[in-house]
């Protein structure tokens, strides 16, 4: 088993422990079976789940809000990533060794890697969305654009390949001596017998492709939770229990993989064998249990849209994730018609919408005479409207999503 280990996959992708490296067929192992577990549940609920998410957003979602759209591209990146799982099957159940040559070794954990990326960037970008809705409302909305949105996409996608270039050149297909005289190749990580390779390797992953956006991510959820309570508001949208579900979900998966970086960093760089040991028998579990981040989103969306299944069928994820249908709110999505704004026939509406609004917000409103103006105060602290068009448009940004 320690032998196993020592040539275990010790890179952001996610796979279990390599093949057993005796040329005997044995039983498998308990660590063997487990991997092989876990790689098939997440091809066979994940990959047909995320390409389900991806179909509802493109074909049943009319509305696509700003979180609909990230939600699609996350699908679509653990969908990519999903596919090799296939690959890491053979691999493992085979115990032949990697059969698939060097390319794709180094390809399909850069793939790996890109993942991780992209989908903590998403969450960053999910994040802010909502931060900038309850503390910037005006700017939430001028910046709700769908040229906006997709430049900062390409943005992101563009980032998580540039920070996953490493991984390919710490990756080899090695024709290790295994036992007597016997060789396989093994898709393994190579570092050169550098210890500076492997700290940098570890470091960078994690310190870029975790804790510094989740701090982010942390940042920009205690200040929305901040301003909510000391506006007495209490938002119900599904849009925010979405998000969190899946900044939960990420953070469970990834979280021990990134600690077991770390662990390993420390007993590099003390010099610590018994750190660096304890981080090598870790990794192979870890690094399986992160596998499931990738299949895990579209199980929590079948729970969160459930009360829609029997009335909207295969549509429910489309209802879920057109928050607004489902709640009779107001969207700011990129497909909203603004005709009614132009219609006399609103004012009703907009009328009842602020006065919901005045009541969640506990404001104690009084209208100042003259114009469209008006004003309203908060505990002592005065927040000025100056327009019907504002007023709507904080109306707007409360009940979106």
């Amino acid at each position: 088993m320690a032998s196993d280990l020592s040539i275990s996959i010790s890179a952001p992708p996610p796979l279990p422990s390599t093949p057993s490296l005796v040329s005997s067929s044995p039983p498998l192992s308990i660590s063997h079976q487990i991997g092989i577990s876990i790689l098939v549940l997440a091809f066979v609920f994940g990959f047909p789940g995320n390409l389900f998410v991806v179909w509802s957003v493109l074909c049943r979602v009319r509305h696509r809000s700003v979180t609909c759209l990230l939600v699609l591209n996350l699908a679509a990146a653990d969908a990519l990533v999903l596919l090799s799982a296939p690959l890491f099957l053979h691999f493992l159940a085979g115990r032949r060794g990697w059969e698939f040559g060097a390319v794709a070794c180094k390809t399909v954990h850069y793939l790996c890697c890109v993942n991780m990326n992209v989908s903590i960037y998403l969450i960053c970008l999910m994040s802010m969305d909502r931060w900038l809705a309850v503390a910037r409302p005006f700017l939430s909305q001028r910046m709700r654009t769908k040229k906006t949105l997709m430049a900062v996409l390409l943005a992101i996608w563009v980032l998580a390949f540039v920070l996953a270039l490493p991984m390919p050149f710490y990756r080899s297909n090695l024709k290790p001596f295994l036992h007597k005289n016997i060789s396989m190749s093994i898709c393994m990580p190579y570092h050169w017998g550098s210890v500076g390779h492997q700290v940098f390797q570890y470091l960078f992953e994690t310190v870029l492709g975790f804790f510094l956006p989740f701090t982010f991510i942390i940042v920009c959820y205690t200040s929305v939770i901040c301003r909510l309570r000391s506006a007495m508001f209490q938002r119900k949208g599904r849009g925010n229990r979405l998000i969190l579900l899946i900044i939960g979900a990420f953070a469970l998966f990834w979280l021990p993989y990134h600690l077991v970086n770390i662990l390993q960093v420390i007993g590099l760089l003390g010099s610590n064998a018994t750190l660096s040991n304890a981080a090598v028998l870790a990794r192979p579990n870890v690094t399986a249990f992160a596998f499931l981040s990738s299949s895990v989103n579209p199980v929590l969306y079948v729970f969160a849209g459930s009360s829609h299944i029997r009335q909207a069928g295969l549509s429910f994820m489309a209802k879920l994730f057109e928050g607004t249908n489902s709640e009779g709110g107001t969207s700011a999505s990129f497909s909203r018609s603004t005709r009614c704004s132009r219609s006399g026939s609103t004012a009703p509406d907009e009328s009842s919408a602020l006065r919901s609004l005045t009541l969640k917000l506990g404001w104690l409103g009084k209208e100042k005479d003259g114009g469209g103006d008006s004003g309203v105060e908060l505990r002592g602290v005065e927040v000025k409207v100056n327009s019907k068009q504002e007023l709507k448009t904080l109306t707007s940004s409360d009940q979106s999503e």
